[in-house]
């Protein structure tokens, strides 16, 4: 029976019968029943159990290997070879499928080191050990992925252990074991045990498999498992181990990030010791020179070392290899070096770049189906991996559709060798399902996600391939609702994602505010209602500040809410949510809803359970040591504590969410007219308020305080975020975070930077420059040089002393002060002395990319000078430059812009520096390499300025030659901006070069033309940069320097065409305004420089200001005065040019619109200028010319027939502003009046509060305006109208306060007076004045008989006023109160002053007397007529106006029935 069953195997072996499989099975199973077929008594060996179950296994068959397995160890055969067979085939069965199936593992494992213990025991069973080995190593190749190593230390340390002890035959499989369990070793971060077994390994390998010594020889210098000495001593003996020894050094400083300076050196170095070892005949070395060249070309591209790689690959083609393999391989080296060629560009994403790299990329995609077809997996690798790195720019949103059939293919073609460079498939996978994603082919993004997942053995991306594979999930739920919530959020968010750009925002957001509902429903709500102004309660009161008072608290009370709802919440699904809400808030931000975005900003920042803390302010004049070790202590640990809550990825996804919500935040504030850090403006009062008012400060304002401090916390929260976020980038080790924080940083801030205002920086950036440098600058040097340029300047800038006068530069000169700085300001002004020599020496062109255009350092340079001097140290004679700098055009470069920064420093009222001649550093800037031309031609600017002012004439005009050869040739090169600024500089240097020729005339006349000459370029570049004070000053320079030679007619004609050109060139500089330019001014404090540092536009101003006589546009109101009349009167549209009266006064914009009603056409343009002139004023001291406005406008409104209430209202407006008028507080008070005189003159009115106010006053200019306004009011109203007389009353008893107010003060002015009246008045008078005095007394006295002037009567004096109507219509004003009302200057008396317009005031009396006569009160006229008598003989003094009043009193008397009173009068008064 043995023998049918031995045949039966051999024929299933031979021929793979499956048929002769099963019948010796069938047989074997029956005769282990002892049902055979044959003799049952007949002997049955065991050995066939094995047999049958290893060709069962090869066959396919585990159930039947399983089968036979378990009958042979329960038969118990004798121990013999077949026992360790059946362990082996055993473990075979049990092999997992995973790497999740540890019990299978285990057990498997258990199996082989049966086997190997078995054997190890018995010579003759020593090839079952061999066999074990390479069936173990077989089992546990899914455990060679990264972080499954460890499980394979214990056994295959012991196979190994094993191996030696047999002294297997096979040395090469033995070194083999012995380089994986080393490698085990070190990824499972035991490296004592690697060097421990590396001491035995080694020489085992080096003499028994040579060609494997050299990888066990990198892995112990990348890891030093072995020391330095005795590793560069072996270097010796071969040149491939000295490349070796190059390329794993490099290696390991990349590992720690710690590279050296030298890093082409050194590669240099090692392509050089390969050379030395090509002389080699031998074919193994020539293979080993191939993969040599091959690792030290890769190492070259991953350091950048453009020039090295390209050396290998010329060595490479130049061996005119066979090898298909390397053929492909040296193909991918070519594509790959291109790439990095391209890498610049390819940054910017120029279309030609992105055209090349999809070149590239297709050129890799043909390489690899020929690797596949090759079939060598080692090349295949090689392949994918340079395909996935040229792939990697080009994974944007809008360029990744490109790549999807080439990471197919990568994918496909990894998948196929089952490639152990899971986390590159894993990449790969989640790639082309964002690809396939994007095409809206969900079933195949699902399935790549799927494998993703499989493969993702460390666990990075699991949270995040979950979430994308669920989110793909509730996409395919078409007819379905999910039941989670998250589930829910996600489906809303994904239907905002497909909105088309069509779609209203209100469809977008109402889907979005549905995803937020379905995350926060309690919460969600109220915070997204804390931004809108329809929930806001303002209450009863309507103060200035009300409004946005409420708004800041209920903002405030309303996002305080949110907390509630984590606590509420706890920690269920909270890296599902933060990833729901993360995206949320991204998609808010990218279609623009930004009230959303910031609520779920908000509600996913919760989830960070570290807060920022405020950056440490830098210790005035100390040391931050044990404190800071503290704090830092604390950070470490708080970071620590999140990072146990939170994975890398959920950190990264933080730190996004904190970039957006800083942005969000920052929308907001310039939706409230507030940038970043700034301070809001209160709005402006519009309201009207009483005479009197005090306008209250808004400091002093508690809704005002609220709502600044509001809006201050919501700048230092989006300044907190963008700083958490740096934290958080410096966490996990990824520069790029970091990166981003600064540059959000300084766009946002760039307006105090540009106005000087670093110092409210200075905290957060120095923050951010101490984990720029833990992190590094992420391949930016210009950005980090930026950043310690702010810095610094912060640091400075409220230490510099504000500039001196001259006279105190003199004496500073004579008798330096060199005042040392307190220790708080020297503390800092240290500290930006080392910021500044940080990035000096970072970009000092040592290593190539890490250099800086030459403004950037130019920055820096000036800062570090400025600090210099402030700690009152010299520069030395290297002027800032290393000895061991090995790039010589920036070493020269930086002499010479140090140099003229000492220059610029010195001469201020500070220490000043020892400085080279200028003539040697003429020599230095014209031998120097200038990589940027704008800088070039400012130094040669500056440098012309400094030549002059040393009155050096020749250096002067060479440097300015050479200044504008090279301005012009860069001019038309040059972009708007930049040309810009050439212009300003080119114009700077003409025009100092036409000075120099001028101070340097000596009689040669014929000079002055050329100096012209230079003038009229100066004012040409002027006009070329936009700006008038440079065309100003170079038209006022070019004047002077014709002036002296238009004595003659030739010179004149000569002249005439450059002024006409000068004139043009002015008018068109005029009528383009110059925009603000965005340049970083050079110098941002006072220097001695030709551009001043108080400039805040970035430009070179022109000069001291003396030189600007010309005013930018008080030249042109009357141009424009006559241009917006003529409009006006042609019935044209003027409002164009009206706004160039803006920035006038009050007063001088009313009275524009004043004169543009009064040239208006139509109806409503008069209507319309009318109300604007009311309207422009709204200061205190504008009031009169309001008043006589609006009474205008009300005659106006009469005049067009516009209701009368319209009339009315606007009389009433004028009486309000009058009556709540102050007085003048320096003129003195008259006395009180008597109360009889009050009695008669308060006349018969009515009871009213207007009356009761004009009591209080003593303004005769106001008491004379009310009179008009009343008198407007009672002709406004019909002598029916009941308010008829109450009008004329007012108007009589304002003219009677007048005669009140003037007679007292003129009373106090007689008491005082210690001479007559009469000869004081005359002493007082000018003499003109007295001349008219005198001659009008003559001529009074001629037509005037003795019995004229009535004297006052026994007992009253002169002040005194009539006590009655009678005593009224018998009174005549005396000669001493006339010439006191002529010599005051007062408002309290009748004077010129006081009755500006006295012809104006009379016209009112008359139609006051007109009216109380309608109104039946002709007997108030008497007191009125005497008014304007006083009038026409002391204001107007005009007798033919006295006479005039004279006669209608007397027809107002006898009217009035006293005919035997006024008879006297009119027999004494001359006809």
């Amino acid at each position: 029976m043995d023998l049918v069953i031995t045949q039966e195997l051999a024929r299933a072996e031979s021929q793979q019968d499956a048929a002769s499989l099963e019948r010796a099975y069938q047989l074997i199973k029956s005769a282990n029943l002892g049902k055979s077929e044959f003799d049952p008594t007949e002997s049955f060996s065991p050995d066939l159990f094995v047999l049958c179950a290893e060709q069962a296994l090869k066959m396919g068959r585990p159930g039947m290997s399983q089968d036979c397995i378990q009958m042979y160890f329960k038969v118990k055969g004798p121990v013999t070879q077949f026992l360790g067979r059946a362990h082996l085939c055993r473990a075979q069965l049990c092999a997992p499928k995973s790497t999740e199936d540890m019990g299978d593992f285990e057990n498997c494992v258990t199996q082989y080191m049966k086997t190997v213990n078995f054997a190890r025991g018995e010579p003759r069973y020593h090839f079952l050990v061999y066999n074990a080995s390479v069936l173990y190593w077989q089992m546990v190749r899914p455990f060679l992925k990264p972080g499954y190593r460890r499980h394979l230390i214990p056994s295959l340390s012991q196979i190994v252990n094993v191996l030696n002890q047999i002294e297997e035959e096979d040395k090469d499989w033995r070194a083999e074991l012995m380089l994986e369990l080393l490698e085990c070793y070190l990824q499972a971060g035991r490296k004592e045990e690697a060097a421990e077994f590396c001491a035995t390994a080694a020489p085992f390998i080096r003499a028994h498999a040579p060609r494997r010594y050299q990888q066990v020889f990198a892995r112990m210098v990348r890891h030093g498992l072995t020391g330095e000495l005795q590793l560069k001593e072996e270097t010796r003996t071969s040149a491939g181990l000295a490349v070796t020894f190059h390329i794993n050094s490099l290696q390991a400083r990349l590992d720690k990030n710690d590279l050296p300076e030298d890093i082409p050196g050194i590669l240099r170095e090692a392509y050089e010791d390969l050379g030395r070892g090509s002389h080699q005949r031998v074919p193994s070395a020539a293979e080993d020179q191939i993969l040599l060249l091959f690792e030290l070309a890769h190492l070259s591209l991953t350091l950048k070392c453009e020039e090295v790689c390209s050396d290998c690959l010329s060595d490479l083609k130049k061996m005119d290899s066979k090898d298909p393999g390397e053929l492909i391989e040296t193909e991918c080296l070519e594509c790959a070096l291109e790439a990095l060629r391209l890498e610049q560009k390819i940054k910017i994403y120029t279309r030609e770049a992105v055209e090349t790299q999809l070149t590239v990329i297709q050129r890799l995609d043909l390489a690899l189906q020929r690797a596949v077809r090759l079939g060598e997996p080692r090349v295949t690798h090689v392949v994918c991996s340079t395909q996935w790195n040229a792939c990697l720019p080009l994974l944007q949103h809008n360029l990744r559709h490109h790549l999807r059939k080439p990471l197919t293919n990568i994918a496909e073609a990894l998948e196929t060798v089952d490639s152990l460079m899971v986390p590159l498939r894993c990449q790969v996978h989640m790639e082309v399902a964002h690809i396939e994603e994007d095409a809206d082919r969900l079933e195949p993004a699902m399935e790549h996600l799927r494998k993703a997942m499989l493969l993702d053995s460390l666990g990075l991306y699991q949270d995040g391939l979950r979430t994308a594979f669920n989110r793909l999930r509730l996409c395919t739920m078409l007819y379905q609702t999910p039941e989670r919530a998250e589930d829910k959020a996600t489906m809303a968010i994904e239907q905002a994602k497909k909105a088309l750009a069509k779609d209203s925002v209100r469809k977008k957001r109402a889907l979005l505010v549905n995803a937020g509902l379905a995350l926060a429903p309690d919460t969600f709500q109220v915070v997204l209602d804390s931004e809108n102004e329809a929930k806001v309660s303002i209450g009863k009161s309507r103060g200035r500040f009300t409004h946005l008072f409420a708004k800041a608290r209920h903002h405030s009370l309303s996002v305080d809410k949110a907390a509630g709802h984590l606590r509420r919440l706890g920690s269920r699904n909270d890296k599902e949510r933060i990833q729901i809400w993360a995206e949320l808030a991204k998609v808010a931000r990218q279609q623009g809803v930004w009230d959303v975005c910031r609520a779920a900003c908000h509600f996913c920042l919760l989830y960070d359970s570290v807060k920022v803390k405020k950056p440490a302010r830098l210790k005035r004049g100390k040391k931050r040591k044990g404190g800071e070790g503290a704090r830092q202590d604390s950070r470490n640990h708080s970071d620590t504590t999140l990072q146990k809550q939170m994975s890398p990825s959920l950190l990264r996804t933080v730190a996004e969410v904190g970039f957006i919500s800083a942005e969000a935040t920052v929308h907001l504030l310039q939706s409230e007219g507030v940038q970043l850090n700034d301070r809001p403006t209160p709005p402006k009062d519009l309201s009207q308020h009483p005479v009197g008012y005090v306008p209250e400060r808004p400091e002093d304002n508690a809704e005002w305080v609220v709502y600044r401090t509001w809006i201050e916390s919501l700048s230092q929260h989006a300044m907190n975020s963008w700083l958490r976020s740096a934290e958080i980038g410096h966490q996990l080790r990824e520069a790029w975070i970091v990166h981003n924080a600064v540059v959000y940083v300084l766009n946002h801030n760039q307006h105090l930077i540009m106005a000087g205002r670093q110092r409210e920086l200075v905290d957060p950036l120095y923050h951010l420059l101490g984990l720029v440098k833990a992190t590094g600058h992420s391949g930016d040097p210009v950005l980090l040089a930026a950043l310690c340029s702010a810095l610094a300047r912060g640091l400075i800038v409220p230490w510099i002393p504000a500039p001196m006068p001259e006279k105190s530069r003199k004496q500073a000169r004579s008798n330096p002060p060199h005042t040392p700085l307190d220790p708080e300001a020297a503390s800092e002004v240290r500290t930006a002395v080392e910021v500044c020599e940080f990035a000096l020496n970072l970009t000092n062109g040592t290593v190539p990319e890490d250099a800086v255009p030459v403004k950037a350092r130019q920055q820096l340079i000036a800062t570090w000078v400025k600090a210099k001097q402030l700690l009152q140290q010299q520069v030395g004679p290297r002027l800032g430059t290393d000895e061991q700098s090995t790039n010589e055009d920036v070493t020269s470069v930086t002499r010479v812009l140090v140099a003229l920064e000492l220059y610029s420093c010195n001469g201020l009222g500070l220490m000043d520096f020892t400085v080279p001649p200028l003539a040697q550093l003429v020599k230095m800037s014209a031998a120097c390499s200038w990589s940027d031309p704008l800088v070039e031609l400012q130094t040669l600017t500056r440098l012309t300025h400094f030549s002059y002012m040393a009155r050096d004439h020749e250096a002067t005009m060479a440097c300015s030659q050479r200044a504008i050869q090279t301005g012009v040739k860069s001019l038309r090169a040059s972009s708007q901006a930049e040309a810009q600024l050439v212009a300003e500089m080119l114009s700077t240097a003409a025009c100092i070069q036409g000075r120099s020729i001028m101070d340097n005339l000596k009689g040669r006349k014929q000079l002055r033309l050329t100096a012209a000459k230079a003038f009229m370029e100066g004012a040409r570049f002027g006009g070329l940069a936009g700006s008038s004070a440079l065309v100003m000053l170079a038209a006022r320079h070019c004047w002077n320097s014709w002036l002296p030679l238009l004595s003659s007619a030739v010179s004149r004609r000569q002249c005439r065409g450059p002024t006409q050109r000068l004139l043009s060139i002015i008018s068109k500089t005029e009528a383009r305004k110059q925009e603000k330019g965005q340049t970083l001014p050079l110098h941002q404090w006072p220097t001695a420089d030709f551009h001043g540092g108080a400039a805040t536009d970035g430009h070179f101003l022109p000069g001291a200001e003396d030189d600007l006589t010309l005013p930018r546009t008080a030249h042109r109101l009357l141009i424009f005065k006559h241009m917006v009349i003529a409009k006006a009167k042609l019935g044209q549209n003027f409002m164009m040019e009206i706004q160039k009266f803006k920035d006038q006064s009050e007063g001088y914009l009313a009275h524009m619109w004043h004169r543009l009603a009064l040239n208006s056409r139509s109806v409503h343009g008069e209507l319309t200028c009318y109300h604007n002139a009311i309207q422009a004023l709204q200061k205190p001291e504008s009031e009169w010319q309001k008043v006589d406005y609006i009474m205008e406008f009300s005659q106006w409104l009469y005049h067009k027939q516009f209701p009368l209430e319209d009339v009315v209202f606007h009389l009433k407006w004028a009486v309000d502003i009058l009556l709540q008028m102050q007085q003048d507080r320096g003129t003195p008070e008259p006395a009180e009046e008597h109360a009889s005189a009050q009695a008669t003159l308060e006349g018969p009115g009515p009871e009213d509060a207007r009356t009761t106010s004009l009591e209080g006053l003593r303004s005769v200019r106001q008491l004379e305006a009310l009179a008009r306004a009343y008198t407007l009011l009672a002709l406004v109203a019909t002598p029916s109208d009941a308010r008829h007389q109450d009008y004329c009353l007012m108007a009589y008893t304002s003219l009677c306060r007048i005669w009140q107010v003037s007679f007292s003060t003129a009373g106090r002015s007689l008491s005082e007076s210690k001479i007559p009246a009469a000869a004081s008045s005359q002493l007082l008078l000018p003499k003109k004045e007295k001349e008219k005095s005198q001659d009008r007394e003559k001529d009074k006295d001629k037509g005037r008989g003795p019995k004229q002037l009535h004297s006052p009567a026994a007992g009253r004096r002169l002040e005194d006023l009539p006590a009655s109507l009678e005593e009224w219509a018998s009174y005549a004003c005396p000669e001493e109160v006339v010439a006191v009302f002529q010599q005051d200057r007062s408002d309290f008396t009748i004077n010129p002053w006081s009755v500006e317009k006295p012809t104006y005031a009379l016209y009112y009396v008359d139609r006051l007397v007109k009216a109380l006569q309608d109104a039946l009160l002709p007997e108030l006229t008497i007191p009125v007529l005497q008014l304007g008598l006083l009038i026409a003989a002391s204001v107007v003094e005009s007798q033919s106006l006295e006479g005039l009043y004279h006669l209608r009193w007397v027809h107002g008397g006898l009217s009035g029935k006293l005919g035997d009173v006024q008879g006297a009068k009119v027999k004494s008064h001359p006809k």
